[in-house]
């Protein structure tokens, strides 16, 4: 299963500006079978340490700063030479040893020839010690579950191929929209975490997927409770497991009080802010203006919070999976298909997704591109109405609208109507608009 990602790890490689590279992403999203992968395809030679695996590594760089001499003792722990520009050195888990991820400023300093990549749970990295981070001698990868894309490539290359060369003048054949709309349904299902892709693929089966979420989910849950009191557990907890309650709502505004009686912000914010540095959630900010830089009018008091997999958040909110399969009308489709669009664009530009509302009107989502802002409206199925995405679009005349829903690839009027299984190209396709 080829993850997207490989292509930015070989530009690394490449670069002459190379620093020690650290992947970052949650846990379980395929980091180490990246790191792995690309070290075979691309290096004659790899050397793989993990700190989890091996309590002992970690005293090498307890006991030494000099970066030849680090290498020396792995390359003898490891049993294979280690050479510059030759030997790809991988860190796996290096949240389990901070002196390890302080080392990487002295290799940036004294040995940058020695190519290094590390990752870490970004759960357990929260709580490393901060000397030990070695900012600005480092480069950074963000690390997400598999795209739409990424799932369709793994599961039906052919029908990739036909993907791959769709852009605005594409007239796609019915057959063959409707077969992507079908993938797209079972990605509703399944997600992108990679061993649910994994075993789905192989399996065919979702029943088979449902157990591997469950454990997902507990995993995620054990490490809200391993890295922090009791307490804050207890807080970060009742968030995590209420993102499906609020979505759920007319209004999808994240609510203190729906978490319980009397809740406030300054009881939960702290607990938000770990959620979304861990990578477990992602927070779209409302914004009270539509203007160019859109981050300056963030209302950082009304949010969205979505969950980092929409395979997930149809576990966690018992979706059925026929109603899905079967196109079946229901309430939480909608937050559902949003949370995937999320999923889709995250990464994907240089200014994060925001939505904007206000007493008579609402946007799902407001992107800035370049210079433009770019109103998104988000449809689950093939329903054209949406009257305040229409009202902002004959007010406002913006260069770009967006519609995504399960019709095809189509202007229609001020809209450019995308195909829900395109939204994670939707970058592409809008270049030289």
């Amino acid at each position: 299963m080829e993850r997207d990602a490989i292509y930015d790890l070989l530009k690394w490689k490449n670069s002459k500006r190379r620093k020690p590279l650290i992947i970052q992403g949650c846990r379980q999203v395929g980091k180490t079978f990246l790191m792995i992968e690309f070290a075979k395809r691309y290096y004659e030679n790899y050397v793989y340490f993990n700190f989890d695996e091996s309590t002992d590594l970690a005293s090498v760089f307890e006991k030494n700063k000099n970066p030849e001499v680090i290498i020396q003792k792995l390359s003898g722990i490891a049993h294979s030479k280690i050479e510059k520009n030759v030997t790809l050195v991988i860190l796996d888990e290096i949240q389990n040893c901070p002196e390890a991820l302080n080392s990487l400023k002295y290799f940036k300093e004294q040995a940058n020839e020695y190519h290094i990549i590390v990752a870490g749970s970004l759960l357990g990295t929260l709580t490393a010690k901060p000397k030990s981070y070695p900012v600005g001698m480092v480069d950074i990868i963000h690390l997400y579950p598999f795209t739409f894309s990424e799932f369709l490539k793994a599961s039906d290359p052919y029908l990739y191929e036909i993907y791959e060369g769709v852009d605005l003048n594409t007239d796609l054949e019915e057959i063959f929209h409707n077969k992507l709309l079908d993938i797209f349904n079972q990605y509703l299902i399944v997600g992108g975490m990679p061993e649910c892709v994994d075993a789905f693929l192989e399996l065919k089966d979702f029943n088979m997927v449902k157990p591997i979420q469950a454990n997902l989910l507990d995993i995620y849950t054990n490490d809200i409770m391993k890295h922090n009191t009791a307490f804050n557990s207890g807080k970060l907890l009742l968030v995590f497991r209420n993102i499906a309650t609020q979505l759920a709502k007319a209004n999808e505004k994240f609510i203190y009080g729906a978490l319980k009686q009397g809740g406030r912000a300054k009881e939960f914010e702290d607990s938000i802010e770990w959620l979304i540095s861990a990578g477990l959630v992602y927070k779209v900010n409302n914004v009270s203006k539509l203007e160019h830089p859109l981050s300056v009018y963030d209302k950082l008091e009304h949010f969205k919070l979505f969950l980092l997999d929409v395979g997930l958040i149809k576990y966690m909110s018992h979706t059925d999976t026929k109603a899905i399969l079967l196109n079946e009308p229901f309430q939480f489709k909608g937050a559902l298909t949003e949370n995937y669009v999320l999923q889709q664009l995250k990464g994907k530009f240089e200014v994060d997704p925001r939505y904007y509302s206000d007493k008579n009107s609402e946007l799902d989502f407001v992107m800035q591109i370049g210079s433009e802002i770019v109103p998104i409206e988000v449809k689950a199925s093939e329903d054209k109405s949406a009257p305040s995405f229409k009202r902002y679009i004959a007010s406002n005349h913006p260069k770009i609208a967006i519609r995504f829903s399960k019709r095809g690839l189509k202007k229609d009027g001020d809209i450019l109507n995308v195909p829900l299984y395109l939204a994670n190209k939707l970058d592409k396709l809008i270049e030289g608009i």
